[in-house]
């Protein structure tokens, strides 16, 4: 997973996995999910962020979220 910032453009992008996107669905005013050709989400992309996000209400956590699996 990668997080990326645009400040020129304001836009924030979360890449939940590599892939090519070929359609993409809008969640939410300014929140677009692009996904691959099964369906699967790629990436999830966030326009105007310091609209809607604010430090604040930041906060990251994968805890348990490998548990159990036997990807390194």
């Amino acid at each position: 997973m990668k997080i990326k910032y645009s400040p020129d453009a304001d836009v924030l992008t979360i890449e939940l996995r590599e892939g090519r996107p070929v359609d993409s669905r809008d969640l939410a005013e300014g929140i677009i999910v692009h996904l691959s050709a099964k369906g699967v989400p790629l990436e999830i992309e966030i326009l105007d962020a310091k609209k809607i996000l604010q430090k604040k209400d930041l906060e990251v956590s994968v805890e348990g979220l490998f548990a159990g699996s036997s990807t390194k």
